[in-house]
């Protein structure tokens, strides 16, 4: 049971903000190519950190809190479903104060 520990984590992550997009009607899912447009470089960039943090040998992770699937560069997949799943409820969350306050503005909008 212990290897589902970082699965785990995901799902408290999915089931903490993703109510949100139903709930709410934030759009982050309709809006799917803008945010992994916003994702995907800032995660291939962390990714690259863990392949060279986990070839130099400055961290590993646990082998009894993973399953033991591994993507490129000896990454466990739950680490790339991170790199996703945590930005994108960051993103459902910043979207759920400005659905909720709608006079919040950001970015270019200002």
């Amino acid at each position: 049971m212990e290897k589902f520990g970082y699965c785990a984590m995901l799902l408290f992550t999915i089931a903490g903000s993703f109510w949100l997009e139903i709930v709410l009607k934030v759009g982050v899912l309709r809006r799917i190519k803008r945010t992994f447009l916003s994702i995907l470089p800032v995660a291939a960039l962390f990714l690259l950190w863990d392949a060279f943090a986990i070839h130099s040998g400055h961290w590993h992770f646990d082998a009894k809190q993973i399953l033991g699937i591994y993507g490129p560069f000896s990454i466990p997949v739950e680490e790339y479903l991170f790199f996703i799943i945590v930005p994108m409820a960051a993103i459902m969350t910043v979207e759920a104060v400005r659905t909720v306050k709608k006079d919040w503005l950001m970015g270019d909008e200002k």
